[in-house]
């Protein structure tokens, strides 16, 4: 008798481990129509990108600032799927690497990989995270529009997505990354994308140098204000597929996500808007629409940690501070970071992922972190951390990058290619005839 209720209690806990083993690894539709639709909204960020930086450069620039924005999305699909993502998602190499055991995509399919996503294919997974590989480099161009060559941008983007992208994403997002393992957070990518590519975007403003004309009186003017205000609006669209779609599943925690990130880039806008109608007189529609953007960029590593208030506060500081940044670097240095990258994405992913320290609570993500107002100051030191190291391998890897560059290729364009403009000097076309 005791020996058939020990086999029928053996027979009961291998039926319960093959129901949990099943339910762990059966995929939620609901979870994959989500995260599918969430990466072809951060896919339409790119295009969007391109439009927004268009319309702010000189109308002989026109063409070649979104075909720099489309080809850098073609190649770094490539790249990712060749060697990008097990570099950031594959076995760690200390923390700091991952190895290549998943090149070329080796055993990714449709089975589940609970380390990251518990309801979705990984293959989804890495589709997901491909858009922010291919996305992050793009914002980088608005640092040298207008004057560098085709070619060189391409050879920097790969070197950078290799060298730089990666073992940054890897650090911070991959389970046993070394600044996850220390304790920085970053939902969405405050540090990983924002912070590198901003100063990234410094080191490049200061290797290629100023456009012709710049500081000797030359109007910069945006060529197609409209396009601007269109390319802001669709990159508003696409971030709740940016932030939201980080959740990685249709839960409670991706609405969360939808609504700070809509209340913190709304609060960013009213504020440029606001500063640029104090000091200039007039609210601007290019400064709205710079100034949402701002406010989506500092709410992105918060997304998935604080609630509603804090990301209105977040948005307000944001806009205030980038708009401050930008003027300083107009007014007061001969810095010519064409789109001033670095005020937008650079100020404020650094001021995102500190307030991420700040206002952040396990109330609205309970597998998240306390911040500073709610007890955990250690949180704030995390995130100061992770802001430091990011920002000074990006502008360093990408300044020697360059420099390297630079005595193998010429990077940037002759004085008689930049007065024709890159349309017709690089790509043979014309935006208007």
């Amino acid at each position: 008798m005791k020996m058939q209720l020990k086999k029928i209690a053996i027979f009961t806990v291998f039926l319960f481990m093959c129901a949990g083993v099943a339910f762990a690894q059966e995929p939620n539709a609901g979870d994959i129509a989500w995260v599918s639709v969430s990466s072809a909204l951060v896919m339409l960020m790119t295009p969007a990108l391109g439009f927004f930086y268009a319309g702010l450069v000189r109308k002989k620039n026109l063409v070649s600032t979104i075909v720099q924005c489309l080809a850098i999305f073609a190649a770094v699909s490539i790249i990712w799927v060749l060697i990008g993502y097990t570099l950031v998602f594959g076995q760690s190499i200390g923390g700091f690497i991952g190895n290549l055991s998943k090149f070329g995509l080796y055993g990714i399919g449709q089975k589940i990989n609970a380390e990251y996503a518990s309801s979705i294919p990984e293959l989804l997974f890495f589709f997901f995270q491909l858009k922010f590989a291919a996305i992050t480099p793009a914002l980088i161009i608005g640092a040298f529009a207008e004057r560098i060559k085709f070619k060189s941008l391409l050879i920097f983007i790969s070197l950078w997505t290799v060298i730089i992208y990666a073992p940054i994403a890897h650090a911070v997002w991959n389970t046993h990354g070394w600044l996850r393992a220390i304790g920085a957070v970053d939902f969405a990518g405050g540090t990983v994308v924002h912070v590198a590519a901003g100063l990234s975007a410094l080191a490049a403003a200061f290797v290629i140098g100023r456009r012709k004309g710049h500081g000797d009186g030359a109007e910069f003017k945006p060529n197609n204000i409209p396009f601007v205000i269109l390319g802001a609006a669709l990159l508003w669209f696409g971030w709740f597929g940016f932030n939201a779609g980080s959740a990685l599943a249709a839960n409670g925690l991706a609405v969360n996500a939808l609504v700070v990130t809509n209340l913190s880039a709304a609060a960013a806008a009213m504020s440029w808007m606001a500063v640029d109608w104090i000091m200039k007189g007039k609210p601007s529609a290019v400064g709205l629409a710079i100034g949402a953007v701002c406010g989506l960029v500092a709410i992105t590593p918060a997304s998935g940690y604080v609630g509603a208030g804090a990301s209105i506060a977040i948005g307000l500081v944001a806009g205030i501070l980038s708009n401050l940044i930008a003027n300083w670097r107009t007014t007061r240095t001969k810095l010519d970071d064409s789109l001033d990258v670095f005020a937008c994405h650079g100020v404020s992913g650094i001021w995102g992922a500190l307030a991420t320290g700040i206002f952040a609570t396990v109330a609205v993500n309970p597998l998240g972190v306390n911040g500073l107002l709610y007890g955990n100051p250690g949180q704030l030191l995390y995130q100061a951390i992770a802001v430091a190291v990011v920002g000074v391998y990006a502008f360093a890897g990408s300044y020697l990058i360059l420099k390297a560059m630079g005595r193998f290729t010429r990077i940037r364009v002759t004085p008689e290619e930049e007065e024709h403009g890159l349309d017709r000097s690089q790509h043979g076309e014309e935006a208007y005839s």
